[in-house]
C-alpha cells in the first residue's frame, strides 16, 4: 500500500459546514438508503448537531479539506464520530493513519475509545482490525469499543 499523504487536523469553521455535509452525504448515502434511513433534512440535522459540538476537526492534506472527524473526550473515555474522508482517499491508508493517531492519544491518556457504525458498513471490519469489539447493536447501528490500555503510556 502506498504511503498515505501528510495530513493534519484543523478546527472547523462555519464555512466548512456545507462542504463537509456534502462529503458526508456522498460517503453515506448508499449505506443509509440500504437501511431505509437516508433523508437530506435528517442528514443535515444530525450532522449540524455533531458539527456544533466541541471537538469537530476538518482533515487537511496540504491546503485541501479532505474530510472531518469528531473527537469527544471526557473522564470516561474518547468518542469518535463523523469520521468521513473523500471517496478518492478510501483505501489509501489515510483513514488508518488518522485512526492510529487518535488511538495513540487515547492510549497516552489511558482512555477507552467508543464509536458507532451503521449496520452492514465495511467500517465495522476496519475498526475490528484496530482492536474494537462490538458491544451492542440495534437495527440501524452497532456500538464498538476499544478498551483503555492496562496503564496509561508515558509521554517519554
Amino acid at each position: 500500500m502506498p504511503r498515505p499523504p501528510e495530513w493534519r487536523f484543523e478546527p472547523v469553521g462555519e464555512a466548512d459546514f456545507e462542504p463537509l455535509l456534502a462529503l458526508r452525504i456522498d460517503v453515506m448515502r448508499e449505506h443509509l438508503e440500504r437501511v431505509g434511513r437516508f433523508h437530506p433534512d435528517r442528514a443535515r440535522r444530525i450532522f449540524r448537531a455533531h458539527f456544533e459540538e466541541p471537538g469537530m476537526h476538518r482533515l487537511m492534506v496540504g491546503d485541501r479539506r479532505v474530510g472531518c472527524v469528531g473527537v469527544r473526550r471526557d473522564a470516561a473515555g474518547m468518542k469518535i464520530d463523523s469520521f468521513y474522508l473523500e471517496r478518492r482517499l478510501h483505501n489509501s491508508g489515510l483513514g488508518t493513519a488518522i485512526l492510529l493517531a487518535l488511538l495513540a492519544e487515547a492510549d497516552t491518556l489511558g482512555l477507552p475509545v467508543e464509536l458507532d457504525v451503521l449496520q452492514g458498513s465495511p467500517a465495522g471490519r476496519f475498526y475490528e482490525r484496530h482492536g474494537f469489539t462490538r458491544q451492542r447493536e440495534d437495527e440501524i447501528e452497532a456500538n464498538y469499543r476499544r478498551p483503555a490500555p492496562r496503564s496509561p503510556l508515558s509521554r517519554a
